[in-house]
């Protein structure tokens, strides 16, 4: 954005050897949190309760403080990140109390994807951010291979620690030491679709894959085109890869395909490709066609499906959670306009992908391990939460921060699946091939949006690009 507006450019090196670093996308009660809460009927805002338990929100008095911070009068801290819009402008509001608890002057620094590329510029100056969103875990290992990565201090591994899962904290470690803090997840197994433009197709929420391309003929049927999708950025791409594939070919030869162990041209990945172009390939299936797609964002993607009354560009968008704070951007609410489904099972299992962006400490000082140690508190979380579009993986934020019930369902789960989770793979590859614009992976499913009938060209182009990137 990614993100991407949200969980965007976020792969860079192999991850370290770790246990944390080999497991995936299995978090069955994220799947839960689908099954849980995609029919609710959500009120977005509603929650006067979470409001008044953290103070958020309406901004008229302070939040309840669990956490201890420093005075940092005088101080200054950079923060770097990839989040632009509504995710930016509500993570500042983060910042803003910090600010206010300690009396630190906290600016957020916009950064680029790659985020690595950006900061090696940054160090190569000699003026590094302070502290840096990264938004995969082997990013995290590049920045301590290059020397980039200070590790956390007492006060923000103990509020890492009572916080947040092993699994959580485990992934931010690079050789048994704790350099992230995983302030943001994401459940990216989600269709969201136009609620009115379901109920004037009579068409239903789909469970298997065969039955999302019936209600994405019913969509059609009724003069609706059934898709949007954001091709113009590969990091969405690569997702609805991701979700085909863990379903279709099992967690097994997603791990291995994951870490190279099998090629890009084994069977699997032509049979995912070739899944995936039954809507991609589908005439007047996706709003603009290849060529539309290929030049819409992220963003635009999801507010052109529910903007335009019952004649929306599209009727459907996939991604994750984090797509509310695009359709906060529209008139639609959350839960009545806009509703969400899990994405369907292609194979035995439906899919669950998850990812994250991890506070990284790259300038040590005083101020910078208090603000690690803020990111890992559920007052921080708190704030963010009632903001919307935003998922914590702290195990002590009180889900009624949550503005909606679909958010909140969706966060219980994530919560209570415990450490049994699994990373996006293109954030598990070297930035080369899962992470950079118009290279690797994001190209050549760019590519194969515009050309679906290639199959084999694609997989060869996969593996070439892979083998590279992966060092053979």
């Amino acid at each position: 954005m990614r993100t991407s507006s949200t969980i965007r450019t976020r792969r860079t090196v192999k991850r370290a050897g770790n246990g944390a670093t080999k497991r995936t996308t299995r978090a069955a009660a994220f799947l839960a949190a689908g099954a849980l809460a995609l029919s609710l009927t959500a009120c977005g805002g509603d929650d006067d309760n979470g409001g008044d338990k953290d103070g958020q929100g309406g901004g008229d008095k302070a939040p309840a403080a669990t956490v201890t911070l420093p005075k940092l009068d005088g101080e200054s801290l950079e923060v770097a990140a990839v989040w632009t819009g509504a995710e930016q402008e509500n993570f500042k509001k983060v910042l803003a109390e910090f600010e206010k608890r300690t009396g630190a002057k906290v600016t957020f620094v916009p950064a680029q994807d790659p985020i690595i590329n950006f900061l090696g510029s940054k160090v190569a100056g000699g003026a590094p951010p302070d502290v840096a969103m990264l938004p995969q875990p082997g990013a995290i290992k590049q920045a301590v291979d290059k020397g980039w990565a200070k590790p956390l201090g007492a006060e923000a591994t103990k509020e890492l620690s009572e916080n947040y899962t092993q699994g959580w904290q485990d992934i931010g470690k690079v050789d048994g030491k704790q350099y992230g803090v995983y302030y943001k997840a994401a459940n990216k197994s989600l269709i969201w679709y136009n609620a009115q433009v379901f109920e004037n197709a009579g068409a239903a929420e789909p469970k298997t894959w065969d039955e999302l391309l019936t209600t994405a003929q019913t969509v059609y049927d009724s003069g609706v085109t059934p898709f949007s999708v954001g091709g113009a950025e590969g990091w969405t791409l690569t997702d609805w890869f991701e979700n085909v594939y863990l379903s279709q070919a099992g967690p097994e030869k997603y791990d291995q395909l994951a870490k190279h162990e099998i090629k890009w041209t084994d069977p699997s990945v032509k049979e995912a490709l070739t899944t995936l172009a039954e809507i991609w390939g589908k005439k007047d299936y996706v709003a603009g066609g290849a060529t539309g797609a290929l030049q819409t964002d992220f963003p635009a993607s999801v507010t052109q499906t529910f903007t335009g009354g019952d004649q929306p560009k599209a009727g459907m968008v996939y991604e994750g959670d984090f797509a509310q704070v695009n359709i906060g951007e529209t008139e639609a609410e959350v839960g009545t306009d806009a509703k969400v489904f899990p994405f369907p099972a292609v194979g035995d299992t439906a899919p669950v992908v998850s990812g994250g962006d991890a506070a990284v400490i790259l300038e040590d000082s005083k101020a910078a391990q208090a603000l690690a140690t803020w990111l890992a508190s559920p007052d921080a979380a708190a704030i963010h939460a009632k903001l919307g579009g935003y998922l914590s993986p702290n195990k002590n934020l009180d889900a009624s921060a949550y503005p909606n019930d679909v958010q909140r369902k969706i966060a219980e789960a994530l919560v209570a699946a415990g450490d049994d989770f699994r990373f996006d793979m293109s954030d598990q590859a070297p930035q080369a091939f899962g992470g950079t614009p118009g290279k690797g992976e994001w190209k050549a499913l760019q590519d194969f949006l515009k050309n679906p009938k290639d199959v084999a060209g694609t997989q060869q182009r996969l593996e070439a690009d892979a083998a590279a990137a992966y060092g053979g």
